[in-house]
């Protein structure tokens, strides 16, 4: 975001680096009154302990009379314009305008009467090459971190049910464990004797999973909360078939049978009917991924970046 608006010809001053969340905040703080004579803030804005960030940052701007923009991250900020309306209305009201880079969001904060407008994240759509598939194998890919809210042990459920039918069926894993469900889901994995068809490859670089990419042809995301993932994002782009949980905004990303498949969350069953349905029809499958490749071609940088020229000048 902050390159591609230097990209752009704007200055940026980005704050903060810092861990610690008391010392984080006093550098953001000190970043808005350090450059009161900014022409906009834009806030990352999430919906669990970090909203309180925006909050206080936006009202510094409000007193110094600095427009503001939050940009909107994270499937669980719907429900904090319910758990705390009065303080989500401080930020999100007072804002010159609120920036979702979902539909889903775009639509929950518009339903409650806040200006938004839609403007995605960016990839470097030249960055992924997109590989045809004409005939698909059982060999599935998740990338994301480790997370309960992700449910990664979905992943490898699905993996030991895919592998009654075709015992050929692998999984690689992508990530870096954030809050200890790595040794979960490896505990699973081994209970179920999947060791030698689930690969654990921790954090790739993203040169490294887009490579990596090549050697699968089913992409699942199982999580239980979520926006607009980049890495399905990213997985369409590669020309690989998704099936997704149908969670927060990802049924406004993915249209069923048209650009990819989803299910009903933590529901295993589902899920491996559907990676079926495709592994016996390759065609349905390409079909899917042309769709979805020409839908994310509209997530590229060059147009994400004229749209906040828009926004900005």
């Amino acid at each position: 975001m902050c390159d591609l608006l230097k990209k752009a010809g704007f200055k940026v001053w980005v704050y903060s680096s810092k861990k610690n969340i008391f010392l984080r905040l006093i550098s953001m703080c000190w970043g808005v009154l350090k450059n009161d004579n900014a022409n906009y803030i834009l806030i990352d804005t999430y919906s669990t302990f970090n909203f309180y960030y925006a909050l206080v940052v936006s009202q510094i701007a409000r007193l110094l009379a600095i427009p503001y923009i939050p940009i909107l991250h994270g499937g669980n900020l719907p429900n904090r314009l319910k758990k705390t309306p009065k303080l989500a209305a401080m930020v999100f009201k007072n804002a010159d305008v609120n920036i979702a880079p979902s539909k889903y969001l775009l639509n929950e904060f518009q339903q409650k009467g806040f200006k938004t407008q839609f403007i995605p994240n960016a990839i470097q759509i030249n960055n992924y090459p997109f590989t045809t598939r004409a005939v698909l194998r059982p060999k599935l890919l998740w990338v994301r971190a480790f997370d309960k809210i992700y449910n990664p042990q979905l992943a490898v459920l699905v993996l030991a049910k895919l592998k009654l039918r075709f015992p050929n069926a692998c999984l690689c894993m992508i990530g870096p464990d954030k809050d200890g469900s790595l040794e979960d889901v490896k505990k699973l994995a081994k209970d179920l004797n999947l060791e030698d068809a689930l690969v654990f490859t921790g954090y790739l670089s993203k040169e490294n999973w887009i490579a990596k990419a090549a050697e699968f042809d089913l992409f699942i995301n199982t999580t239980n909360i979520d926006n607009t993932p980049v890495s399905i994002v990213e997985a369409m782009a590669l020309g690989l078939p998704v099936v997704s949980t149908n969670v927060g905004g990802i049924p406004y990303l993915i249209e069923d049978t048209v650009n990819g498949l989803l299910v009903e969350k933590d529901d295993a069953d589902q899920m491996v009917k559907q990676l079926i349905s495709l592994l016996e029809a390759p065609i349905k499958a390409l079909e899917m991924s042309q769709n979805a490749r020409k839908m994310v071609e509209n997530f590229d940088v060059a147009i994400v970046q004229q749209q906040w020229e828009q926004i900005l000048k």
